[in-house]
């Protein structure tokens, strides 16, 4: 099940991957703001557990795989791979689209890798303290020359000019010492993740294929430009230094196995059907393409569209090559539910579910599936999923709000109004959290498991950014 937590915003065109390096020298308080309040993010159970088999290797060979890293899919047409603190690596579902192999994106996820690995969050926290404490600094020393010329005259203008170039000068200075610490950590990124890609025996071949793509793209972008001045090493020269690591691992030649490659293939065409427009989904799989990812883009954007019987007699066809694929029972369920058959949902649903190791994401749409027939005798089948699915997906709002649907269906209004204050709270409704929580607390007896639950959101501050009302 593919969808969307938050509205699609459109980013300015990136010619580099960008890393938390880069984000560092955004103001500290947008980069707050923007991170609370929760970027457009995609959930697709086939795209997140691809980026799982991708980067489990990795994190081994870093010595972080204990560390619960989540890899989180952002609605975002850019290629664009960064890390934003130290358990998260946020991917634009462009960078997914454009690698047209598993080695060129797995080559993103090692080098973000790297700089988690380094502790480059934590290091670049650091510099802009020192920074901002220099800066301080400078710029005390600065106006109080400032302030001696100004007390002396006229005759002593040439002391308060010197103040106000005591007071640029080391800005500048500053300013370029920091984005020096950041091209290092680049360079010290990219060797980090070849060095893992050797360690789990991959090519860096596509990593080494992405940079110098971009590399190409920002030629004319970086003429004439100040390399001391740049964020990212300059791109020749950055390319030219990976090439030659790049090269020298014994797994340069290596191809990606033909599965995980039909693999890469069929998320790629699944996010193409489900975010793009329908013409360009048909100019990336022209109707006369019959390959399994063409043909799964097909049965997706026919059902989108409004021809459901034509979309079921596609999946069909899917499910007959496959019969195992769960997403392809999951897509089939998809289509019956928002078709409006809730109740023939269900099967194709529960196949899913069994075939998919009882993902959560796809418990919920069973969940769903079994609420939306109103036939009370799922109610509690429906509860037990849905209770199940949200114990270990906790951040999907869709789950607690089928899970209240079904309570108060049941007649249960205390467990009805937690979970729909649990939803709410989850998109960032905090003044909706809060009223249906107040009103829960009245329903529970105090001290309850639901009481104490419902005590925390009443008792949560919204956070910077969030919904408030």
């Amino acid at each position: 099940m593919l969808f969307r937590l938050a509205p699609h915003r459109k980013t300015s065109k990136l010619t580099a991957v960008m890393t938390a390096a880069a984000l560092a020298f955004a103001p500290v308080s947008a980069a707050l703001a923007q991170q609370e309040k929760g970027p457009p993010v995609i959930r697709d159970t086939e795209a997140e557990q691809l980026l799982r088999d991708y980067t489990r290797p990795i994190l081994r060979a870093a010595g972080l795989e204990k560390q619960n890293i989540q890899v989180v899919i952002i609605n975002d047409g850019t290629f664009n791979a960064f890390v934003a603190d130290g358990r998260r690596i946020f991917v634009n579902s462009g960078a997914i689209l454009q690698s047209e192999t598993p080695n060129q994106l797995i080559g993103v996820l090692a080098h973000e890798t790297g700089h988690l690995a380094g502790g480059h969050l934590s290091k670049m926290r650091e510099q802009m303290a020192q920074a901002q404490t220099q800066m301080i600094i400078a710029m005390l020393l600065g106006a109080g020359a400032m302030v001696a010329g100004a007390r002396s005259g006229n005759g002593n203008g040439g002391l308060a000019n010197a103040g106000a170039a005591a007071v640029a000068a080391p800005q500048e200075m500053i300013r370029r010492n920091l984005i020096s610490y950041v091209r290092a950590q680049e360079e010290n990124a990219d060797r980090a993740g070849v060095k893992f890609l050797a360690a789990t025996g991959q090519s860096a071949k596509g990593m080494y294929d992405t940079f110098r793509r971009f590399t190409n793209d920002s030629l004319f972008a970086s003429h004439g430009a100040d390399p001391y001045l740049q964020s990212h090493p300059m791109p020749a020269d950055r390319v030219a230094g990976l090439e030659e690591l790049a090269r020298s691992s014994p797994y340069w030649d290596k191809k990606d196995d033909p599965a995980l490659q039909l693999r890469h293939d069929m998320v790629r065409a699944k996010i193409s059907a489900f975010m793009e427009r329908q013409d360009t989904v048909y100019r990336r799989y022209p109707m006369s393409s019959d390959s399994l990812p063409a043909r799964y883009a097909h049965a997706i954007s026919t059902y989108l569209h409004g021809d459901l019987r034509t979309a079921l007699a596609q999946i069909d066809g899917l499910i007959q090559q496959q019969p195992n694929n769960s997403y392809f029972y999951e897509l089939r369920g998809q289509a019956l539910l928002e078709g409006g058959k809730p109740a023939e949902a269900i099967a194709p649903l529960r196949k899913a579910v069994a075939l998919s190791n009882h993902s959560p994401l796809i418990e919920m749409l069973l969940g769903q599936a079994l609420v939306g027939t109103d036939n009370k005798a799922y109610t509690d089948e429906a509860i037990g999923i849905l209770r199940a699915a949200v114990a270990r997906e906790t951040e999907a709002p869709l789950g607690f709000m089928q899970l209240a649907m079904a309570y108060g269906r049941k007649g249960d209004y205390a467990e009805a109004d937690l979970a729909s204050a649990q939803a709410a709270f989850l998109r960032g409704d905090n003044k909706t959290a809060r009223e249906l929580a107040a009103r829960a607390k009245t329903r529970f007896a105090v001290g309850t498991p639901g009481w104490v639950k419902a005590d925390d959101i009443v008792a949560a501050k919204p956070m910077t950014g969030q919904k408030s009302n």
